[in-house]
C-alpha cells in the first residue's frame, strides 16, 4: 500500500477548515468530495479550528435537538397524566367512608 502521499499547505489546510466550518455537511461528506482522507480533516479541524466560523447549527443537530425534544415533551405529557391519575387516587382513598 504504497501510495503517493499528497502534502497541503497551511493555507491550504486554513482555508479547507474554513470551508468545512461553513457547512452543514459532515466530514465524512466532506473528505469524499474534496478526496482527503477524513481523519486527516479531523486533525485539520483540531488544529486549525476557529469557532466564529462555525454556522450557528448543523441541519443534523437540529434534526438531532428536534427529536431529543419531541422525546421530552412525549415524557411530559405521560408524567402529567401518571400525576393526575395519582391525584385522583389520592383523593378517593383520603375521604373517610360514611
Amino acid at each position: 500500500m504504497s501510495g503517493i502521499r499528497k502534502s497541503y499547505n497551511d493555507e491550504f489546510k486554513k482555508q479547507t477548515v474554513k470551508y468545512i466550518q461553513e457547512q452543514t455537511k459532515t466530514v465524512a461528506e466532506l473528505a469524499q468530495e474534496l478526496d482527503i482522507p477524513a481523519k486527516t480533516l479531523h486533525q485539520w479541524l483540531g488544529k486549525y479550528r476557529q469557532f466564529p466560523d462555525e454556522p450557528v447549527a448543523s441541519a443534523e443537530r437540529v434534526r438531532e435537538l428536534e427529536r431529543q425534544l419531541l422525546e421530552k415533551e412525549k415524557q411530559l405529557a405521560d408524567m402529567a397524566e401518571e400525576m393526575a391519575i395519582v391525584k385522583k387516587a389520592v383523593h378517593i382513598f383520603s375521604n373517610p367512608k360514611n
